[in-house]
């Protein structure tokens, strides 16, 4: 599993290379009607909402549609709407976001979903579903036609099946019969068994579908608990599954979405080739969620639409979705807000790190602690980064200055400056706090800090570490993790010198 360093151009030059995505599945009308309750009526103990404003937005397919021309691609939305205002209501709301409805099929006498809640100031009062679901009654033959048409050349296609009819059985045979002529096939499903066959390249599912694949002792570990380490039980029990979870739903890979914990990549069925790559998402009010998890499947297909790494795709979703989840309402994040995100963090001294890091103590938080040159961010690093976040709450990552790299590797090196470093190491979901020092080693850093947990990659030994028995004065632990083979920064800069190719 390689990685794209994550800067904060990336999203721009991701939407300058403008990749065509097809997207199919069942777009739903989101509707909010918002104003005041001060009073019940008189026919019984209920508030009366005295509406301000009807605002409405593409939901479902239409909301992944609607992300991905955010971001720049070019969306191109296979669907089924009513011949009704619902339905021209969508519609317009899809083109004024860029989305392209020519292959969206209008059908006589059917009602289009719509999904309108009653917000009374920030309170969700109540929410009115309406519209008729299941296949189109007499054009399933045409819906499946298009789609093939619309993937003729397409860089992705990304499925929103909501269950709602859209993805009906001669869909899925169109697609099953003419696999080998697919572009990336991303399916988002509440039910990923009947996909199985058309067997996708990446499947999103969330806990409960997850779980609703595998038997009852594996499905177990995946729900949600009161429990404080219920994060890392169901990132466990989700590497656990790898397999079964992939069988079941016939992917390549798979990203396992778990809520306010975050998402984990499985890319493949082999844990020693491809260890699995987590997340970790900003927690927000479950109120606002409404919509992310359609921003963090546009984002990634985006991203592998265009060639990057599924390890990077995932990052960029995360980010993506940390944006919009801050939103009441459905909503898209751009490609300039991506950019604005993946900027916004950066290293601190170390006089603000000591507030940070004692702060996160005083509120009961594990500090793990590691530091490196990082001079090409490469598999290894990304999955011994992942590893030692998992060791405790808070991940601080100590980073040679660019005279610092030069007294350890050489007159050649650092390849990349410190403020670049710094910068790719921050944007990734594990790392919190990122910090650069112009010693040879983070002793001085580590007295100060006092981190509960120091970790180094599995190309050291503790014995040839002289802050070990800093650490351990300290009180704290040293971790050695696992080392992945091939990966090393001076093998990756050999490699291009060299011009020589990946295999």
């Amino acid at each position: 599993m390689s990685t794209t360093p994550l800067t904060a151009d990336l999203p721009l030059r991701l939407a300058e290379r403008r990749p065509r995505v097809v997207v199919l599945g069942d777009a739903i009308l989101d509707g909010w009607l918002s104003g005041e309750c001060r009073r019940l009526c008189r026919e019984a103990p209920a508030p009366v909402l005295e509406v301000r404003s009807d605002a409405c937005a593409p939901g479902g397919a239409g909301n992944s549609a609607a992300n991905l021309a955010a971001l720049g691609a070019t969306a191109e939305l296979v669907t089924v709407v009513g011949d009704d205002p619902d339905g021209r209501r969508l519609v317009t709301a899809l083109r004024d976001c860029g989305v392209s409805t020519a292959r969206v099929l209008v059908e006589p006498g059917r009602r289009t979903v719509a999904k309108r809640r009653l917000v009374a100031g920030e309170q969700l009062v109540a929410r009115l579903d309406e519209g008729d679901v299941g296949p189109p009654r007499e054009r399933a033959a045409d819906l499946a036609a298009l789609v093939l048409r619309a993937a003729a050349d397409a860089d992705a296609i990304l499925v929103a099946d909501y269950g709602l009819g859209v993805c009906c059985p001669e869909v899925l045979d169109a697609l099953f019969d003419h696999r080998d002529e697919l572009p990336p096939l991303v399916v988002d499903a509440h039910d990923l068994r009947p996909w199985a066959r058309v067997r996708p390249d990446l499947v999103t599912p969330n806990a409960s579908e997850a779980a609703a694949l595998l038997d009852d002792g594996l499905a177990e570990g995946l729900t949600a608990s009161a429990d404080p380490t219920d994060a890392e039980r169901r990132v466990a029990a989700v590497e656990r599954a790898r397999a079964e979870l992939l069988l079941a739903c016939g992917a390549g890979a798979a990203v396992v979405t778990l809520d306010r914990v975050g998402a984990v990549l499985l890319a493949g069925p082999d844990p020693e080739e491809h260890p699995a790559h987590r997340t970790w998402a900003e927690p927000a009010p479950e109120s606002h969620a409404n919509g992310a998890g359609d921003t963090f499947v546009a984002t990634m297909t985006a991203a592998v639409a265009t060639g990057l790494p599924l390890a990077t795709a995932v990052e960029l979703a995360q980010l993506a979705a940390d944006v919009v989840v801050r939103r009441p309402a459905t909503s898209v994040c751009t490609a300039v807000e991506l950019a604005e995100r993946l900027g916004r963090n950066g290293p601190v001294d170390a006089d603000h790190l000591a507030r940070l890091v004692a702060e996160h103590r005083a509120a009961g938080r594990r500090i793990v602690f590691t530091n490196g040159c990082f001079d090409v961010l490469h598999r290894g690093h990304v999955a011994y980064l992942n590893q030692a976040k998992r060791l405790g709450d808070v991940l601080v990552v100590a980073v040679n200055d660019d005279a610092g790299v030069t007294r350890l590797k050489g007159p050649d090196r650092p390849v990349n400056p410190a403020v670049d470093r710094a910068a790719v190491l921050a944007a990734l979901s594990c790392v919190d706090h990122v910090v650069v020092f112009p010693e040879d080693t983070p002793a001085a850093l580590l007295e100060r800090l006092r981190p509960d947990v120091y970790v180094k990659g599995g190309d050291y030994t503790a014995q040839m570490l002289a802050e070990a028995g800093l650490v351990r004065r300290l009180g704290g632990e040293v971790r050695i993790l696992d080392y992945v083979p091939d990966h090393s920064t001076s093998a990756v800069i050999a490699r291009i010198r060299s011009g020589e190719a990946v295999r």
